[in-house]
């Protein structure tokens, strides 16, 4: 496995916010650990602190390490999320 990128910012995730969580787990679950995925949110549904970080940091705690990169220019909002174990 390899450092990588998802994007959860395309239109079906505009559409359903719950579609966000649950691809943004498989994302991370499809990381190796000792790689990260960078995860791009869309800015519809606001900061992903107050929707999506809370379910990630519930489902994986200690196993992953999440950084806040940037909010690009078209609004998104993008994570770095580290596997450690």
């Amino acid at each position: 496995m390899k450092n990588w990128s998802a994007n959860l910012e395309t239109e079906e995730y505009i559409q359903d916010r719950d579609l966000i969580a649950k691809d943004a787990i498989a994302a991370i679950e499809e990381t190796s650990p000792g790689f990260y995925v960078n995860i791009a949110v869309a800015e519809q549904h606001g900061n992903p602190d107050l929707y999506l970080i809370p379910v990630l940091q519930d489902k994986f705690g200690a196993q992953v390490d999440i950084t806040f990169i940037d909010q690009c220019g078209c609004g998104g909002y993008v994570y770095k999320i580290a596997r450690l174990q």
